[in-house]
């Protein structure tokens, strides 16, 4: 195991606490055009969230449980 001094772990927390909240307000307006009916809105939010889980994924932080990735727009390609 490696050895992050603090600031680093501080770092990569905040970021993954900021990540986080971009996901939940991605999510959030994704679910709200699916109740409007705007498809392609929901197009845009559900790619901007895959967006950002890949940015998760690279940089190792877990997303479990951040979304149902089945909820995600269908005809987006993984």
């Amino acid at each position: 195991m490696m050895y992050s001094p603090p600031e680093e772990v501080e770092t990569m927390s905040q970021f993954a606490t900021v990540l986080r909240s971009r996901v939940d307000d991605a999510h959030q307006a994704m679910i709200a055009a699916q109740q409007a009916g705007h498809d392609y809105e929901v197009h845009l939010h559900s790619a901007r969230l895959r967006d950002l889980l890949d940015l998760a994924a690279r940089h190792d932080v877990d997303t479990t449980g951040w979304v149902d990735l089945t909820a995600l727009d269908p005809t987006e390609t993984a």
